[in-house]
């Protein structure tokens, strides 16, 4: 991954050229790299959408209206966080706006410290979901590495039970229970029955951990 990738981009649109350099030095002031855009589609087709940052977005453009715009990039699965403007701001637009998955609706003019707040808290609220994501995603590649017989013990060790009980229920002596137990939790890379628990009991709650059919 670039270093662009990782330094943080507010993607800026509006159709107001004066509007986009206003905003543009003011985002700068607090350290954020912006990239301003004049014409939404062009936005839409070339934008880097493994960045991490946020979405600045005017809601009333020539061609296409902000709100399409937030429809198409949640129908597309972008994650960016979208703060959307308006200069002529309604309650039902506003509810229009949250209800298709804006983080934030301001009116133009817009409050400078309303906009740096929710930028900053956009950006960390995007950090936080891409870690929680690859979390996951490590998560699965290594519970992917488990042989049936270690799914079924984790699976047992998140209800609760004892090396003893898991034994009994699938007719294993302790110690090989042990051995299974020391296996799973070397592959799931856990150092404590609590990270164990945080980051696999959903996978076994899934189902995944009754292995292949």
């Amino acid at each position: 991954m670039s270093t662009d990738t990782l330094s943080p981009t507010i993607h800026l649109i509006d159709d107001d050229q004066a509007v986009r350099d206003g905003l543009a030095l003011l985002i700068g002031t607090v350290g954020l790299r912006v990239q301003p855009w004049s014409d939404p589609l062009v936005f839409l087709d070339t934008f880097d959408r493994e960045a991490i940052g946020a979405i600045v977005l005017d809601v009333r453009m020539p061609g296409i209206s902000g709100l399409s715009v937030l429809d198409t990039l949640v129908g597309q699965g972008v994650d960016q966080p979208v703060i959307m403007l308006t200069g002529h701001g309604t309650v039902e637009m506003c509810r229009r706006a949250f209800k298709a998955g804006a983080a934030e609706f301001l009116e133009k003019p817009v409050n400078d410290e309303a906009l740096l707040e929710a930028l900053q808290n956009a950006v960390r609220q995007h950090v936080h979901s891409r870690q929680r994501h690859q979390t996951d995603r490590v998560a699965r590649e290594r519970f992917a590495q488990l042989s049936e017989r270690e799914r079924e013990v984790l699976g047992l060790i998140v209800e609760g039970l004892t090396n003893k009980e898991i034994g009994r229920a699938l007719g294993l002596s302790p110690r090989t229970v042990e051995t299974h137990r020391a296996h799973l939790f070397a592959k799931l890379q856990a150092p404590s029955l609590a990270q164990l628990i945080r980051h696999y009991a959903t996978l076994v709650d899934d189902g995944d951990a009754r292995g292949p059919a």
